[in-house]
């Protein structure tokens, strides 16, 4: 495994670097690990609509940037306190989601450092229950990318303030706002230690678990021409950023095991239209070829049913049951 550095704080560039990354790296020989931090700003899961998970005016007035990932999972707030990591990997058989293989080395190199974390929830590692590592992760092609941010000295404040946190995600949690849900390392440690020490042990913990002393893979110039090209026509827009808020007639929200799904529709002429799906579950496909599959569907239950049966919704959502989705459409 090698190590990258993005030698930058813009979180537009650094989420268009690990899109590079994960997508034209060579892997035949090696993997990828890199540790990275943003400047403040709020990112924003794949699925999710940007219009109800940001705080709009607090993040106008405070100037901070929100931009898209190319992972599921939720939103979550960034600044130079939070230390965010990526893995690049080859997929094993049958890949599906799995965080466990990608947190247990994070947890392992905490506590080289002395932080005894645990795992919890799907994607969430906790300390005493409270949240301080979250991650999402994407299979595309053989390759995996798992990233997730490790709040260090996050200002907490700032966060709950930036995001837009459903009251149902945090009575699923048992607690009652998403500042009583998390908590930053550092506290937790025996000594003082700065985002940047913090970084280095981190590094050197990850790299020892393997037997191995981090070597840095730098990125060419042609490479590095890719990254700038991915910022340009994505992460620097805000279509992007932003997309869309639907506008729908219809629309209804539900909380699953597998995370949160909501869907907007029209209904023109006894079918369904202009259907979106967000939320912040995670899937191995992409969530249009659904919103495609039902476009033009006759707005019947037996019609929207067997719609569904034709395809399988594991690998877009998770486990989610697809008597469950279907039912959405006729709350």
């Amino acid at each position: 495994m090698k190590y990258l550095e993005t030698y930058s704080n813009d979180p537009e560039y650094n989420l268009a670097f690990e899109e590079y990354c994960f997508r034209h790296l060579p892997l035949e020989n090696d993997e990828y690990f890199f540790l990275w931090q943003n400047g403040p700003a709020v990112i924003i899961g794949k699925n999710q609509n940007a219009y109800q998970e940001v705080n709009d005016d607090y993040v106008c007035e405070h100037n901070l940037k929100v931009v898209r990932r190319i992972t599921g999972g939720g939103a979550v707030y960034h600044d130079l306190g939070n230390l965010n990591f990526s893995f690049v990997t080859k997929t094993k058989e049958n890949q599906t989601i799995d965080f466990k293989r990608y947190y247990i080395p994070i947890i392992n190199a905490l506590e080289k450092i002395g932080v005894k974390a645990e795992l919890s929830g799907r994607n969430d590692v906790t300390i005493d229950g409270q949240k301080c590592i979250g991650a999402s992760q994407s299979v595309w092609q053989g390759r995996v990318l798992s990233n997730g941010c490790i709040l260090f000295d996050v200002r907490l404040e700032e966060l709950s303030k930036a995001l837009n946190v459903r009251k149902e995600k945090l009575e699923s949690k048992g607690v009652k706002s998403v500042r009583a849900r998390v908590t930053n390392i550092k506290p937790h440690l025996k000594r003082d230690i700065s985002v940047a020490d913090f970084k280095a042990e981190l590094l050197k913990a990850i790299f020892e678990l393997e037997g191995k002393k981090p070597v840095e893979y730098k990125l060419s110039e042609a490479e590095l021409a890719g990254v700038k090209k991915i910022y340009t026509e994505r992460f620097s827009l805000k279509e992007w950023n932003y997309g869309a808020s639907p506008k729908a007639e219809y629309s209804h929200y539900e909380r699953f095991p597998i995370g949160s799904v909501e869907v907007f529709f029209n209904v023109v002429n006894a079918k369904i239209a202009d259907l979106k799906i967000h939320g912040d579950f995670f899937g191995t496909k992409d969530v249009t070829e659904i919103e495609k599959l039902l476009e033009g569907c006759e707005y019947e239950k037996s019609a929207v049913s067997a719609k569904i049966a034709e395809t399988d919704l594991k690998p877009y959502f998770g486990a989610l049951e697809p008597s469950e989705f279907v039912e959405m459409f006729f709350k």
